[in-house]
């Protein structure tokens, strides 16, 4: 779950994105300043959005994906049961963006420039990750935007099917870390081989 907010462009909302709609038609139902999103056929809730957040939850600090304390949660959760929801949001504790290692890389059998990585990005946790950066390759550590991440630009990462082969995952670029010097020719970001496999990366740091 990806709790996002950006005031100067979209207003004192605060957004939870639950899951991928997966572009299905969209129901929405609106009770107070809170916003439930479903998908309209099978009512699955994919997002929500809490109006005048600021008066709800308190301070927002960040722009863009945020992190809402304990306490701000709680009060989202209060608002929902005031106007009459019944679920409760949980946060996910686990990053959604970590340092990652390429066990293999294989050139992909329908595209000249894909490559088919099965990167481990925690614990013996692999994930099959296409990619069409012309500097992967096995042996790397690379950040690794695991599905549910939210990249800078506000993309959402979600799993998907790439030529045919299934991809859980993206691995990143500086751009597109939004890092800073960031070069502008095309590549993944290679980090030192001492860098942690499975710890969070500081996005736009």
């Amino acid at each position: 779950m990806i709790f996002a907010y950006n005031k100067e462009h979209v207003g004192d909302v605060l957004m939870v994105i639950a899951a991928d709609d997966k572009g299905q038609e969209n129901a929405v139902e609106r009770k107070g300043n809170v916003a439930r999103v479903c998908v309209a056929e099978g009512n699955q809730v994919v997002a929500w959005n809490i109006f005048e957040a600021s008066t709800i939850v308190g301070n927002i600090e960040g722009n863009g994906q945020v992190e809402l304390t304990e306490e701000q949660l709680k009060k989202v959760n209060e608002e929902l049961a005031n106007v009459g929801f019944s679920e409760t949001l949980v946060k996910e504790n686990n990053p959604k963006m970590v340092i990652g290692f390429v066990k293999s890389c294989k050139k992909h059998p329908d595209s000249d420039h894909l490559s088919i990585t099965q990167t481990e990005v925690d614990n013996g946790e692999v994930l099959q990750i296409v990619c069409g950066a012309p500097n992967i390759k096995a042996g790397q550590k690379v950040v690794v935007a695991k599905p549910g991440a939210m990249m800078p630009d506000g993309l959402m990462i979600w799993p998907g099917v790439l030529r045919g082969v299934e991809s859980f995952g993206m691995i990143c670029s500086a751009g597109e870390l939004r890092l800073p010097d960031a070069p502008a020719k095309k590549g993944i970001l290679e980090l030192p081989f001492d860098a942690v496999i499975g710890e969070a990366f500081p996005v736009g740091k």
